[in-house]
């Protein structure tokens, strides 16, 4: 085989990888909407997936009760659930990548439990911002979460933002958090503790049109980011000083992604509460099917996450008739078997 041939041969094989690729991450884009759809059937009014779909094109060809159900009750939660899945995922697997941690989520570094503890302060404590009341929380959680981050960044620039220095400073903040949300806890009345409780489980029936568009202006400012430093981030999984060498500032990449993630996480928990497991577990799907390079990695997380979310909002509201389960339960009771199974099929070579 002369060399023009090798030259072809790769070529075509880059082709193929490429289109692979590409069919993997519209699969699952087809299996979120699918997810979506469903989502947005279930519930104790009968509504269908073809009332669904006229709805969204022509919202007056349902009936007034249809039209209500759909646009006041069911759409603002289906698509807080894609934005906060789209989110979620994307923020984790950023983190898994500036950590070099396959194990890191957005929680990883006490995002959400600073989150937590910002709402149970709002709740306990009477802390008004805003004049509406569940926005209020939601301003408290985001402010508490940012708050948490550029503690982060500050030690991190000070001490040099290696992934062992965020780490080690993240486990420190989150028991520290707990701590005192613990002690909210104590101290808290008995509607507000069942508040308390409510809020860290994660739910998306607090969901609102103006919750959604502040979530999809975060996803738009915060996605371009990602894409305009999608090459580094790929050098980055090659290891700190390869990625130096090709020229990446690992430090400065480290602390803007750190914020970009931060700002994602806080939003998502601000308005839904702690859902865990879905930064975790959306990346690991995408990593399987199209690998490292962030130029699919990234779509097919999102995507991933918000198919994942959406499924668990719509088992969250069938598994009993009527009540709606925080959606919490259902991405840990699925999250931790795939995260024992991270675990034990990951090489010791590979930590």
């Amino acid at each position: 085989m002369n060399h023009e041939q090798t030259v072809d041969r790769l070529v075509a094989d880059h082709h193929r990888t490429v289109r692979r690729r590409w069919a993997a991450i519209a699969a699952l884009g087809v299996l979120a909407a699918v997810a979506f759809i469903v989502s947005t059937v279930v519930g104790p009014v009968d509504l269908r997936a073809a009332d669904v779909l006229h709805g969204l094109v022509d919202p007056g060809s349902l009936t007034e009760t249809q039209a209500t159900v759909l646009w006041r009750l069911r759409l603002p939660m289906s698509v807080m659930a894609v934005l906060i899945g789209l989110a979620l995922s994307a923020a984790g697997a950023q983190m898994q990548t500036i950590l070099n941690n396959p194990l890191a989520e957005p929680f990883t570094l006490g995002i959400s439990a600073a989150a937590a503890l910002g709402g149970a302060s709002a709740i306990v404590l009477g802390w008004v911002l805003v004049p509406v009341p569940q926005l209020n929380l939601a301003v408290i959680a985001w402010a508490s979460a940012i708050a948490a981050t550029a503690v982060i960044v500050a030690f991190s620039i000070w001490r040099g933002a290696t992934s062992e220095t965020m780490i080690l400073l993240g486990i420190g903040l989150v028991f520290l958090f707990q701590a005192v949300l613990a002690l909210l806890q104590y101290r808290a009345s008995t509607e507000a503790l069942q508040q308390i409780v409510f809020w860290t489980m994660g739910s998306l029936t607090r969901a609102t049109w103006l919750g959604n568009g502040v979530l999809a202006v975060v996803l738009a400012v915060t996605l371009p980011i990602m894409a305009v430093l999608s090459w580094q981030l790929t050098a980055l999984r090659l290891g700190d000083d390869r990625a130096r060498a090709m020229g990446v500032n690992v430090s400065r990449l480290r602390i803007i992604m750190l914020v970009v993630v931060s700002v994602l996480a806080a939003t998502a928990v601000a308005f839904a509460g702690v859902i865990g497991f879905i930064g975790l577990v959306g990346p690991h799907i995408a990593r399987m099917l199209v690998g490292e390079d962030q130029r699919y990695f990234l779509p097919a997380s999102m995507a991933a996450g918000a198919g994942i979310l959406c499924a668990a909002h719509a088992l969250s509201l069938v598994i009993v008739p009527g009540i709606a389960i925080p959606i919490g339960i259902i991405t840990a009771l699925v999250g931790v078997p795939f995260f024992f199974l991270i675990i034990l099929t990951r090489k010791r070579t590979q930590w």
